[in-house]
């Protein structure tokens, strides 16, 4: 069978991810998590010090950026992919708190989104790959050969906040 790329847009918490997993496992594709992405830079840049309290040192993360590598693996025991940075397996670091409380600094920077822009449209090359975010359909993959935009109630979405 002919792999593709599936695409999964939409509004936060009305299950992408939840999809995309089960799609990607059922059709033995890559997952990947671009929000995984986004922490993935939040931590390299709290590693390296370039968070001062609540200030982000942009032009540290900038030159930074060429030295940071994102990848995922499948995890076949746990049945799941992980997200690594420049070979190693953060999964276990990119879900606290304090990354979560930066991400969105990073998200902001136009330099870091057209970086791991570009670094899903070369994952997406070899195709078998289900990746879901936002933009993914009309951003990342315009050409996908499934796009799927979904959807939910404001009550819905609440109970998955």
């Amino acid at each position: 069978m002919k792999k593709i790329v599936i695409a999964i847009d939409g509004y936060s918490s009305c299950g992408k991810s939840t999809l995309a997993k089960q799609l990607a496992k059922e059709l033995g594709y890559i997952y990947v998590d671009t929000g995984a992405m986004y922490r993935a830079v939040a931590y390299y840049a709290n590693q390296h010090g370039f968070f001062d309290k609540n200030a982000l040192s942009v032009s540290k993360l900038l030159e930074a950026l060429p030295k940071i590598n994102i990848t995922f693996s499948f995890n076949s025991q746990l049945n799941t992919s992980e997200t690594c940075l420049n070979g190693e397996n953060i999964e276990q670091y990119i879900r606290t708190i304090e990354i979560s409380n930066q991400v969105s600094r990073i998200a902001q920077i136009k330099e870091v989104r057209e970086k791991l822009v570009n670094l899903q449209q070369a994952m997406g090359q070899e195709k078998g790959l289900v990746m879901d975010g936002r933009d993914i359909g009309s951003v990342v993959f315009p050409n996908a050969e499934l796009k799927l935009f979904m959807t939910a109630s404001p009550e819905i979405r609440a109970t998955k906040r």
